[in-house]
């Protein structure tokens, strides 16, 4: 048998019994270059040094030999085969199609026992088509395992389609080693690797010990359901699948702002349902979870794991993140006595801010972080007209927005004229900024997105974003808009716009706060008109009222055609654009010809207070 000494190759073999012969002979890791896998003594290895290399029970498999699987023809082994590792095919000599584009091949490219691709190049038979690796021919018929000590397993192909019992993965191809009377299957892997009896992993701190048994249970880490191999641990009396052995104990998700802990067990001592802030379904706190205690959140272990380019794991407990809650407040300069920060510094702006909670002292003022009106607690600036709403100035300077699917976090940004990408407002307000695809999301809307469940006007019930979901929008009555804020309960659903709505805003034709309002029950029709365009308005649409002057008008018509644009801001335009700052101005008396197009500036522009200059807000 000299050919199959040297299977086929051009050059002559050298025999290599030990590991340390072979590790001088090689340059790097290298495979057999007929089973694929990682080459190690006693091996064969080409004196030419061409990188060829076979493992010694590769080089002396059986050149043809009958599988039960296909008892029609002898499978034979493709020494010369334009494959690049080793396989066996049907003998019968049907006429071969030969292929470059493994596309084409489709199923009959994959090895009829793993179901892993043999080659990109290959050859097949149009009639037969039963390719199989060489580690896959050799699978032994029978075998006596633990995990099922009834009857022997036998090779077989997964027709029922069963889920493995070890790993509770279903394949639709490939062999299993299986027990029809028994309904039992497992996988090639799971049963040739040996289950370990005990594991210890330094994220738990007892070992657990495999119980092997005939009934299934729930994984008390992740929640799901396991069968037959559990591993439990009787210091703590929790029963885990093998792979939960390892759950990681703490994790840093894209998903949140904080850390998250693993918890087994979860006390919730005022009875509440927790959703998955992910999957929105409800949360078995009696079975494992992960959880910021600081935002009260919950997410299923397998919500917060499925994507493993969403997490990092945090080995240190005590280690701070680099970018966890890195605060927009440098610096606290006084405190009162409820421990409140009263006078600070903010990344964003030039002097100092004071806490204020007199509302009333400025009705028509608006926060300049999310441009709502101010209420409740807020800072101002006693140099100049800048007011924040308490929440805006805790904001953090980087954060994780669940929906944005880029890696990095987003950075907090001010000073920018910009498009929302979730509402689709001009802003010119603070934002969250990603410089992976450049696209902003203006505090309303990142407040909206923060995961977890938002109550919301007109509606009892919370209300959570599904992404995927199209449909209509219940405030404006759009039809088919893909991603909506819908409830878990009955078919009520807003879009981002309107779920992020100003619940006041202020209108020149009236001294009050116009209230927004989700339905009109008033009967009589003659009162179905916008007070401020005078047109028709649908009682079923959102509007903005006023309970004092008995108005109502259009959404539209009160918030105007840039709400939440600060008119006399100042920016910093770039240096081919103009060499003085600009200030965005409202032109409804004079309209100047654009400095860029000639154009008349009919509404919003950028204006130089040292020159003449005068531009459109979306010609720079």
């Amino acid at each position: 048998m000299e050919e199959s000494n040297n299977y086929g190759h051009q050059h002559p073999l050298l025999l290599i019994l030990n590991q340390d012969q072979l590790i001088h002979n090689q340059s790097g890791v290298t495979d057999c270059s007929r089973c694929g896998e990682e080459v190690s003594a006693p091996c064969f290895c080409c004196v030419e040094h061409c990188g060829f290399y076979l493992h010694k029970v590769c080089a002396e498999a059986p050149l043809e030999l009958n599988h039960p699987f296909h008892p029609h023809h002898p499978l034979v082994l493709r020494q010369n085969s334009p494959y690049s590792n080793g396989m066996y095919a049907c003998a019968l000599q049907h006429p071969l199609i030969s292929t470059e584009n493994g596309d084409e091949l489709g199923d009959v490219s994959k090895c009829f026992g793993c179901w892993e691709p043999l080659a990109k190049y290959t050859h097949f038979s149009p009639d037969c088509r039963f390719n199989l690796h060489e580690k896959c021919a050799e699978l032994p018929f029978k075998l006596n395992r633990k995990c099922h000590h009834k009857h022997p397993l036998t090779l077989q192909f997964n027709s029922e389609r069963l889920s493995c019992k070890i790993c509770q993965v279903t394949r639709r191809r490939g062999f299993v080693y299986g027990c029809s009377p028994c309904k039992f299957v497992v996988h090639i892997e799971c049963v040739s690797e040996s289950l370990d009896l005990v594991v210890e992993d330094k994220r738990h701190e007892h070992p657990f010990t495999l119980l092997l048994r005939g009934s299934s249970f729930i994984c008390d880490a992740c929640g799901i359901e396991g069968s037959y191999a559990s591993y439990i641990c009787c210091t703590c009396n929790i029963m885990v699948h093998k792979k939960c052995t390892s759950l990681p104990r703490i994790i840093k998700s894209k998903w949140h702002d904080h850390r998250l802990f693993h918890k087994y067990f979860l006390r919730i001592e005022d009875f509440r349902v927790l959703d998955c802030i992910i999957c929105h379904d409800e949360v078995n706190t009696e079975h494992g979870s992960y959880y910021c205690s600081k935002c009260d959140v919950i997410f299923h272990v397998k919500c917060a794991m499925k994507d493993k380019d969403s997490y990092e794991i945090v080995e240190n407990e005590d280690e701070k993140s680099p970018n966890e809650s890195v605060s927009s407040i440098t610096k606290v300069l006084e405190w009162n006595d409820a421990g409140e920060a009263t006078v600070i510094e903010h990344s964003t702006h030039i002097h100092h801010l004071t806490l204020g909670d007199r509302v009333g002292e400025y009705v028509n003022k608006c926060c300049d972080g999310c441009m709502l009106p101010i209420s409740a607690s807020f800072y101002y600036c006693t140099q100049c007209d800048f007011f924040l709403h308490k929440v805006c100035v805790e904001l953090p300077k980087v954060k994780h927005v669940w929906h944005h699917l880029c890696r990095p976090p987003l950075v907090l940004t001010s000073n920018e004229l910009f498009q929302c990408v979730a509402c689709d407002y001009d802003s010119n307000a603070f934002a969250y900024k990603c410089e992976e695809c450049e696209n902003w999301t203006c505090l309303r809307c990142i407040i909206a997105l923060t995961p977890g469940a938002r109550t919301c006007l007109g509606h009892k019930h919370p209300l959570f974003l599904y992404p995927e979901y199209i449909g209509r929008c219940f405030a404006c009555g759009e039809d088919d808009i893909n991603g909506l804020f819908r409830c878990k309960d009955c078919d009520f659903s807003l879009d981002h716009k309107c779920f992020s709505l100003p619940i006041t805003s202020q209108h020149k034709n009236d001294k009050h706060l116009l209230s927004l309002v989700y339905g009109d029950d008033n009967s009589y029709s003659e009162s179905y008109f916008c007070d401020v365009c005078e047109e028709s308005r649908d009682p079923n649409i959102w509007f903005y009222h006023c309970a004092t002057c008995d108005t109502s008008a259009h959404v539209d018509c009160v918030l105007g055609g840039n709400p939440f644009i600060k008119l006399g801001s100042i920016l910093e335009p770039p240096e081919e654009v103009h060499e003085h700052l600009l200030t965005i101005v409202k032109k409804i008396y004079d309209y100047p010809n654009c400095s860029e197009c000639g154009k008349p500036c009919l509404d919003l522009a950028f204006e130089c207070t040292v020159c003449n200059f005068v531009i459109h807000t979306d010609c720079p």
